[in-house]
C-alpha cells in the first residue's frame, strides 16, 4: 500500500512475509527519487503500478541504502540513475558475478552466501533468471552527496551503522524526513542476532544531527521523533548495562542503574548486546 507523508514524499509499506522492505519516493518540481528499489522484479513492478496513479515528475534517481539483497534486486525495473556509496558498490559488483539458475542458487545457499529466503524470492518473483543481470551503478559517492530534485534538496550520507558499515541515509530538509533504511537495526553474525556495541553511539550521533521529525525505516515504515527517541534511549540504556557474556549479570546491572526491571524491548536488546560480547570473545580466542 502506498502511503503519503505529504505532497512530496510517499512510501510503500514493508511486507515482512515476503521479505519486502519499505520503498520510498521523494518528488521535486523536476525529478523524483526512489529510495531502495525492492527485493525483486515483482516488488519493483508493484511499486511502479502504485506510483503510476500519481502526477509526479519522472524518476531520475534511485538510491540504494545498503548492499543487502532485499534492498536492490528490483533495481533493473527503474530507468533512473542508480546511486550508491562506494562500499555498497562493491557489494553490488559481487552480485553481478552471480548466476540465477536453480543449481547456482542452491550452491549459494549451501555455501551460506545467500539465505534460503532470498533464493525463494528470486525463484518466485524474478522471471527469465537465466539472463538476469543486475545493472551497474551510475553515480558512486564516498561520504555524502546532495541532489536537487527541483526546489527539493536531498542529502545522502554514508554512515557506519549497527546493521552495516555501508549504510546510506537520506535527509529531506524541507520536510524534516529522514530515510534510515536498515541502519538502526542489528545484524546476525554466527547465527547470533546482535547490535554492534562499538558503533551504537557514533551512529546515533550521525542520525540525530539532522532535524528530522519523521523517520522511514526499512522494516517498520514511519516513526515520529518521540518513537525514535524512545528507541535510542532503550538501546543506550541496555548497551551501558552490558559488558560481559552473562545475560543474568546484564539484567542485574540494568536494574541497578535504572531502578526498574527492563521492559520486553529492553530485554531483547540486552540479549542482543550480550550476543555482541559473545561474538567479540569468539574473535579473540
Amino acid at each position: 500500500m502506498l502511503n503519503k507523508i505529504n505532497s512530496s514524499i510517499y512510501y510503500l509499506s514493508n511486507d515482512d512475509a515476503k521479505e519486502r522492505p519499505t520503498i520510498g519516493l521523494v518528488c521535486g518540481d523536476k525529478y523524483s527519487l526512489v529510495i531502495d528499489p525492492g527485493n525483486s522484479v515483482q516488488h519493483a513492478q508493484d511499486f511502479l503500478k502504485e506510483i503510476a496513479n500519481l502526477t509526479i515528475p519522472q524518476v531520475e534517481y534511485l538510491v540504494i541504502t545498503h548492499g543487502h539483497w532485499d534492498h536492490f534486486l528490483g533495481l533493473n525495473e527503474f530507468g533512473g540513475k542508480i546511486i550508491v556509496n562506494s562500499l555498497t558498490n562493491q557489494m553490488l559488483k559481487n552480485w553481478q558475478r552471480y548466476s540465477f539458475d536453480d543449481d547456482s542458487l542452491q550452491k549459494y545457499v549451501d555455501s551460506h552466501i545467500m539465505p534460503s529466503k532470498c533464493m525463494e524470492i528470486i525463484k518466485s518473483e524474478i522471471s527469465m533468471r537465466d539472463s538476469f543481470f543486475l545493472n551497474s551503478a551510475d553515480i558512486i559517492f564516498e561520504e555524502s552527496l546532495t541532489l536537487d530534485l527541483g526546489n527539493k534538496i536531498c542529502t545522502l550520507e554514508t554512515i557506519k551503522s549497527t546493521h552495516t558499515e555501508d549504510s546510506t541515509i537520506i535527509y529531506v530538509p524541507d520536510d524534516n524526513v529522514l530515510f534510515l533504511g536498515d541502519s538502526a537495526y542489528g545484524k546476525t553474525t554466527n547465527s547470533l542476532f546482535h547490535y554492534k556495541q562499538s558503533l551504537l553511539l557514533p551512529m546515533i550521533k550521525d542520525i540525530q544531527k539532522y532535524d528530522a521529525h519523521y523517520f522511514v525505516l526499512g522494516h517498520e515504515s514511519l516513526c515520529d521523533l518521540d518513537e525514535m527517541n524512545v528507541y535510542w534511549e532503550e538501546l543506550i540504556a541496555t548497551s551501558k548495562a552490558t559488558d560481559s557474556t552473562s545475560i543474568d549479570k546484564a539484567m542485574k546491572q540494568f536494574e541497578a542503574e535504572n531502578r526498574r526491571t527492563p521492559n520486553p524491548n529492553e530485554q531483547f536488546f540486552i540479549q542482543a548486546f550480550v550476543n555482541d560480547q559473545i561474538i567479540k570473545s569468539q574473535c579473540t580466542e
